[in-house]
């Protein structure tokens, strides 16, 4: 089943009336924007975005349940071992990387400094199997899970750390006046094509041809958005492959 690229245009609509309906914790247009965005460029409807992320404290976060689902659609198993207040214990396998044991009690959050905190001492099963989750699908496909944490996960970062590494935080710029015009397709090829790269020598061709096109403003930062969420996926990709391919591609 194919899925219909939207312009620029579209999504900016789309963002706008998620924005304003003041659900999924998205403030502003420009969040919505970036989040649809790299859900086109996964293969997914822009709305995705909405269902599956969550801004906490500006930062652009995948529900557990939703990288959970993700990762079982890409053939991954998960078995609970167990589910409690204190414990939750999951065994993660999928084709690509073997089989592991994840397991998260309250003595391991305490010492992670995490316990103490609000949800720790409300929903501490709910805490816990979403630290395990998210361990578990990184460690056997974590292709699924590139550059995002959880809710749970980010609400534990330190404040300073809005911009750390490997945590997603594409912001995109608005026209600069509503009196100007946006192309509504300028990028809808390109945001095609970069979807459509299988390999990373691919996104390198698709890389030279943006860079002709000299476009500016919204268009382009949608596209190095789609980009960069593209070129991560690949080199995780790459990473899972059996050993003896030759996948890095610079």
């Amino acid at each position: 089943m194919s899925i219909v690229l939207h312009s620029i245009s579209d999504m900016q609509t789309m963002a706008s009336a998620v924005a304003q309906s003041g659900l999924f914790g998205i403030k502003t247009k420009e969040q919505a924007l970036a989040l649809m965005l790299l859900c086109q460029a996964e293969g997914m409807h822009p709305m995705i975005a909405a269902r599956d992320f969550h801004i906490i404290e500006g930062r652009p976060s995948l529900k557990s349940d939703a990288m959970l689902a993700r990762f079982q659609q890409a053939g991954g198993k998960v078995a609970w071992a167990s589910m409690a207040d204190d414990n939750v214990t999951g065994v993660f396998s999928h084709p690509s990387g073997g089989e592991v044991t994840i397991s998260w009690d309250m003595a391991r959050a305490k010492q992670a400094e995490l316990g103490g905190k609000g949800n720790w001492k409300k929903y501490p099963r709910q805490m816990l199997r979403a630290r395990v989750i998210s361990e578990g699908v990184r460690a056997t496909f974590p292709a699924c899970c590139v550059g995002v944490y959880t809710p749970e996960e980010v609400q534990d970062f330190e404040p300073q750390a809005a911009n750390r590494p490997g945590v997603v935080t594409h912001r995109l710029e608005a026209p600069s006046s509503p009196s100007v015009a946006v192309e509504p397709d300028p990028a809808a090829g390109l945001l095609a094509a970069i979807a459509d790269c299988e390999a990373l020598q691919d996104l390198d061709l698709v890389a030279g041809i943006i860079k002709s096109r000299e476009l500016k403003g919204v268009p382009a930062s949608a596209l190095r958005a789609a980009f960069r969420v593209k070129r991560e996926r690949l080199l995780a990709a790459a990473a899972a492959a059996p050993v003896g391919q030759d996948d890095e591609v610079e």
